[in-house]
């Protein structure tokens, strides 16, 4: 089997979101893989990665329009647009920036920024 490419990667990523699919996405990961959600949190590891797949706060898959990537070496930046549910506050809206990071074929580390939208 042909190894995925970085941009296939990211891309079976957002499905995996898109779904809730948590062996989909940490299949794309390292074991080390760190996640920092500027302003939110900092996750360390497969583990504590697949804890925020699902976070208490939010209800359902969330749906993401991944409107540019750009990739360059290990790093891969997704830029879109999303729609998700709050469990106390209802839907919302999101713009979103996603810096992916590789190393030896996998996401190493993933730095999100998030921003509502009205």
């Amino acid at each position: 089997m042909e190894q995925a490419t970085q941009r296939q990667l990211v891309e079976e990523y957002f499905a995996g979101f898109r779904t809730s699919d948590h062996p989909r996405i940490l299949a794309t990961l390292t074991e080390d893989v760190e996640w920092v959600i500027y302003g939110h949190r900092t996750t360390r590891g497969k583990a504590e990665f697949d804890g925020e797949i699902e976070n208490p706060a939010f209800t359902g898959s969330p749906d993401l329009d991944v409107q540019r990537v750009h990739e360059d070496g290990p790093v891969v930046v997704a830029a879109g647009e999303g729609r998700g549910v709050m469990v106390d506050h209802g839907p919302f809206r999101f713009a979103f920036n996603d810096l992916f990071t590789f190393r030896a074929g996998l996401i190493a580390r993933v730095d999100s920024y998030v921003v509502p939208l009205p």
